[in-house]
């Protein structure tokens, strides 16, 4: 029954998602049930695909994202793949209408991880971001939206800005990851050596406008369906920022800003009152 591969290899996605992203998997949870495969089936490609380039240092990298490709365009093809994370996403690519564009520019991000250390200008900071977040933002909008171009039109910036902004938290936490480990510095003009507090701030507020941007021209007119759990990835994501923020700019290096499960927990429940009273 082929009913029954498409249910395991969602369920593969969902896995991946649970097991990677604790955080990411709780904010899934809060939308609709009717998107939430679609939601994880994105997830698990775009996890695998960082996880060659971040992780599997041990192996040839580039040859496992070439074949990481070729077998999602052939999956794309003929509609099928033995693959269950390439199986999943490829049915929501056709479901949705995803563009390839967007996959492409996407790959075109996680391939620059294989050997781009630093980025030095804007223009090149602009499109890593559009292709490993971005992009990201926008196949999530293409599910939440289900086919109305008209409100994807609408929300697209805000959606863009929300992507964006994540990824400059995670860059923002994982500095001492990226700089000592994987030798890479993604913000240009800033010696992630000698971050100072100046520069720091110029990152922060950066990454506020984003948030702001991003919840008031896209957060608060998405559909029911998806708003709770966006705006739940948003206060998460917002509370990550605020502890950065509190953080001295020479502890960024030598501390991991995480979470606690209770705090989660307290978010969720404020969240969900908020939500609930109409507030969001």
């Amino acid at each position: 029954m082929k009913e029954l591969f498409d249910d395991v290899s969602y369920g593969c996605s969902k896995m991946v998602t649970k097991k990677y992203s604790t955080s990411f998997s709780l904010a899934v949870n809060m939308l609709s049930p009717k998107i939430r495969a679609d939601i994880y089936n994105i997830y698990g490609f775009v996890r695998f695909a960082d996880e060659i380039v971040d992780t599997f240092h041990d192996y040839n990298k580039a040859e496992l994202m070439r074949h990481f490709e070729q077998d999602y365009y052939f999956a794309k093809e003929q509609k099928i793949s033995l693959n269950p994370i390439l199986h999943s996403f490829q049915q929501t690519v056709h479901k949705y209408n995803i563009p390839d564009e967007m996959v492409q520019a996407f790959l075109k991000s996680m391939k620059a991880d294989l050997h781009k250390t630093e980025y030095n200008t804007k223009a090149e900071y602009d499109e890593y971001i559009y292709g490993s977040a971005d992009v990201v933002g926008l196949m999530c909008l293409k599910v939440f939206v289900n086919g109305d171009e008209k409100l994807y039109t609408e929300l697209k910036d805000a959606a863009m800005r929300l992507g964006s902004a994540f990824q400059k938290v995670n860059f923002l936490r994982d500095l001492k990851d990226d700089f000592e480990l994987l030798n890479r510095s993604y913000f240009p003009n800033i010696d992630l050596g000698k971050l100072d507090a100046a520069s720091k701030q110029l990152i922060i507020d950066e990454i506020e406008e984003d948030f702001d941007y991003a919840y008031t021209n896209g957060i608060l007119k998405l559909p029911v369906e998806a708003k709770f759990g966006v705006y739940m990835a948003y206060r998460y994501y917002r509370r990550l920022l605020k502890k950065l923020k509190n953080l001295p700019s020479e502890k960024i290096m030598d501390t991991r800003i995480r979470i606690s499960n209770p705090m989660k927990i307290n978010l969720l429940a404020r969240s969900y009152v908020k939500y609930k009273l109409n507030i969001i």
